[in-house]
């Protein structure tokens, strides 16, 4: 009996023992499980708002590409971008936000939901700004092309004018020439004569050289009802067997244009010109003695040559 008492408190004890572990077990195991649901929940959330930040991300760099396009657009279409530019600023530092919210506290994301929505509505406005520059600027075209087109047959006009003046001018100008021309002097018989030093007047076809002091040259102007009755100037150059002109500068020769050129004459007269077929005579002394040969006469007048003639000496 007595020993049969220890062994019942044994079995007891170990009873016991076992009821606590059975126990502890079950309480291990439900803590584990727990634990285990809680991370799988921890991980699901964790994915989501890698998720969430993700598609943020995505969304406003789309939208930073779409601030960017409208802001060339509207500079290439002469818009003021300032606002543009602001909002642009804005986004940047949502995205700089962003990433500095990833690596430390936490992000609201429905705010940058918020913000993203006020973006693409700001965008959608500006693409009704946009389309009315367009449009602004189509009519613009238009009206240059317009106005191109109108200067354009300005400036045919204008040539055609101009054309047509120049032609008119052109013709006033023969018109002229051809009258100047016409009434210019003309002197026909135009003749030689010598003096000897005594003054005694040779006419002959040809002269001796030692027999020449003086040379007289005599001529008859035309009645020409053209010409004006004023005094004319009247210039004769002499050319010696060679071609030069008979000149000495300190007894009366000098120089005057014809035809736009200068050149040297042997002596000149004025004639007061009357219109009745006047005779003019003008007397020529040279200092130096003339070489032999065959010389020629030519009178100028207002810059045409009016007559010539001819004389010879031996």
């Amino acid at each position: 009996m007595e020993n049969n008492q220890p062994k019942s408190k044994a079995n007891g004890a170990l009873l016991a023992a076992l009821i606590i572990m059975t126990g502890l077990a079950g309480v291990s195991s439900y803590l584990y499980f727990d634990q285990k649901e809680v991370a799988k929940t921890q991980e699901v959330t964790i994915a989501e708002r890698v998720e969430e930040l993700s598609t943020t991300r995505v969304k406003l760099d789309s939208i930073s590409t779409a601030l960017d396009a409208k802001i060339a657009e509207v500079q290439k279409l002469g818009g003021n971008v300032d606002e543009l530019l602001k909002v642009k600023a804005d986004l940047e530092a949502d995205k700089a936000s962003l990433r500095r919210g990833q690596k430390g506290a936490r992000i609201s994301i429905a705010r940058y939901e918020m913000k993203i929505k006020e973006y693409e509505k700001f965008l959608v406005e500006k693409d009704t700004l946009i389309a009315n520059l367009q449009r602004d600027n189509g009519v613009l075209v238009t009206n240059v092309q317009t106005l191109n087109t109108e200067n354009s047959t300005l400036k045919t006009e204008r040539q055609k004018l101009s054309d047509s003046v120049t032609t008119v001018s052109s013709q006033n100008q023969e018109l002229a020439q051809k009258v100047t021309r016409a009434s210019a002097l003309k002197a026909q018989n135009v003749k030689v004569l010598a003096l000897n030093s005594k003054g005694k007047v040779r006419d002959d076809e040809a002269f001796k050289a030692k027999r020449v002091d003086k040379l007289k040259f005599t001529y008859t102007l035309l009645d020409n009802p053209l010409t004006k009755e004023e005094p004319k100037d009247v210039y004769v150059r002499v050319l010696d067997p060679d071609g030069a002109v008979v000149s000495d500068m300190a007894n009366g020769s000098g120089t005057f244009n014809v035809e736009g050129s200068e050149t040297v004459y042997t002596t000149k007269q004025t004639v007061n010109y009357s219109k009745d077929g006047q005779n003019v005579e003008l007397l020529y002394s040279r200092g130096n003695q003339y070489k032999p040969g065959s010389y020629t006469v030519e009178l100028f007048a207002e810059g045409f040559k009016i007559g010539t003639g001819k004389f010879a000496i031996r």
